[in-house]
């Protein structure tokens, strides 16, 4: 291998990618530089329009605080280092690759459409200036036209895409980028930077319930989350469903910033599934999907703003003040069905949601209220921890029936029956709504059918400390296939 520097200078811009360890740009960076400085920027473009408390930042700064400390470590130099900015990135790195006297700015390819145009904008300012961005494949396996159909296309149905992936992925796709072999090219921060990451008080934010949740930050966190889950991967298949469970791997937010590698993952997964784990297969599987929905939107950007089978723009949602009182019930947990509000305290509390939930929750918004899948996409991305625009609209698309490879217009979950299949004990229900606590089991998943004597003994009454159901699933569930309609005459 080659690696006489190109460049005498470089500098690596870390965004949603979080650590030192299977870095593809920092790796890079390295290999092609005689010197490589390091840069995060509290980007103002995408805090502003946030609320001041919110969970991500808040993971966000402390992650970056670890991974200030873990270049210093792999660099062996104390001047060594993140340098961290506040401000807009897309005036900061081109004038901190000035001022650094840098060549080529490296970074990971990010696939949203506002960092598509972010990073198109930067990339001509640099070029103006005679340096280059340098961007390189790190959040997904395969990306944009990677996975294509036998006619050239981009898959809009996950099955064959996965079959494909699966047939096509190697052992150099999973390879880790060690950036360890050129760590002496880890440079000391300019003695002008200010060597410290700056407090949430000083972004502008607030601190959130994140350490009482117990949700660990940066690249240690990741690591600890991976070794626990693995101890019960070989049984996700069967505890997936169940939100009262410790079921899932818990990495979503970790995934979201970078703090752990796909790559890393993805070995794991198919190495336990050589073992023969049923559990590593289905795990495997969800990872596939998290490619797939990058890749949807890479190629189908529209999907960002509109259905992703435009038949399905025809719908005529509910509106009006009717349907604003309907949204704020689903929003505050309020709807009367109590998996469905149990699960919205889940997310309003914690800023998780476990998967099966977010169905059932989306499934309701849309199927049972009639409203726009939108809203609903919309309130996730504020709230989820995890937010990832193209698995968020992945999956709000699904329970829309509008997206790839969605579920069918006619089917409408129950919120009843999927509370009794995926929550048969109500262990789930009576952790986030306690005022049902004293019910039977039987009872919870629908209060209102409960005989008023069990109601009085639980302390219960409808209307007052908690409420009657806001729709009738049957009546709603007519409503909507009349409202589908239209997509079915298109």
């Amino acid at each position: 291998m080659n690696t006489l520097p190109l460049y005498p200078t470089g500098l690596v811009w870390f965004r949603r990618d979080l650590r030192v360890q299977d870095h593809a740009a920092l790796q890079l960076a390295l290999q092609q530089c005689a010197q490589v400085h390091c840069v995060f920027v509290f980007d103002q473009d995408i805090l502003a329009p946030l609320p001041r408390a919110d969970r991500r930042v808040e993971f966000i700064r402390e992650s970056v605080a670890e991974l200030d400390a873990a270049l210093r470590q792999l660099s062996g130099k104390a001047g060594a280092g993140l340098m961290v900015r506040h401000g807009r990135a897309v005036q900061d790195i081109p004038a901190l690759a000035a001022a650094l006297q840098a060549q080529a700015v490296f970074a990971a390819r990010d696939y949203e459409p506002l960092a598509v145009a972010r990073d198109a904008q930067v990339q001509q300012t640099l070029a103006q200036a005679h340096c280059a961005l340098v961007l390189c494949k790190d959040q997904v396996i395969f990306e944009g036209r990677e996975v294509l159909t036998q006619s050239g296309t981009p898959y809009g149905v996950f099955t064959p895409y996965k079959n494909n992936w699966l047939a096509r992925v190697t052992a150099a796709d999973l390879q880790a980028h060690d950036p360890t072999p050129w760590a002496h090219r880890l440079a000391e921060r300019p003695s002008t930077d200010q060597p410290s990451v700056p407090t949430l008080s000083a972004l502008g934010f607030d601190r959130t319930n994140l350490s009482s949740l117990k949700i660990p930050t940066g690249a240690s966190g990741g690591q600890a989350l991976l070794e626990a889950f693995f101890e019960r991967m070989d049984n996700y298949h069967a505890t997936r469903d169940f939100p009262a469970i410790k079921g899932p791997s818990y990495l979503g937010v970790h995934l979201r910033f970078g703090t752990v590698s796909i790559r890393q993952l993805v070995r794991l997964a198919l190495q336990r599934q050589a073992a023969g784990s049923a559990g590593a297969t289905v795990w495997l599987s969800e990872l596939v999907w998290r490619d797939f929905y990058f890749a949807i939107l890479a190629n189908f950007p529209h999907v960002a703003h509109r259905a992703f089978k435009p038949e399905y723009d025809a719908i005529t949602w509910e509106s009006g003040s009717t349907a604003q009182t309907l949204f704020a019930a689903w929003c505050s947990g309020q709807t009367g069905y109590p998996l469905v509000d149990a699960a919205m305290a889940q997310i309003n509390q914690t800023g998780y949601m476990h998967n099966r939930l977010r169905m059932v929750a989306g499934s309701f918004l849309v199927k049972d209220l009639g409203l726009d899948w939108r809203w609903g996409e919309r309130y996730f991305a504020e709230k989820l921890n995890d937010f990832d625009l193209s698995a968020n609209n992945g999956g709000w698309q699904w329970v829309a029936s509008s997206g790839c490879d969605a579920q069918p217009y006619f089917r409408i979950f129950n919120p009843i029956s999927q509370s009794e299949k995926f929550d048969p004990q109500g262990k789930f229900i009576r952790r986030y709504l306690p005022q049902l606590a004293g019910l039977s089991d039987k009872a919870i998943h629908a209060p209102w059918l409960a005989k008023p004597r069990e109601l009085q003994a639980a302390g219960i009454t409808l209307g007052e400390n908690y409420p009657h159901p806001v729709v009738q699933h049957e009546l709603a569930r007519a409503q909507t296939l009349a409202r589908y309609a239209v997509v079915k005459k298109a």
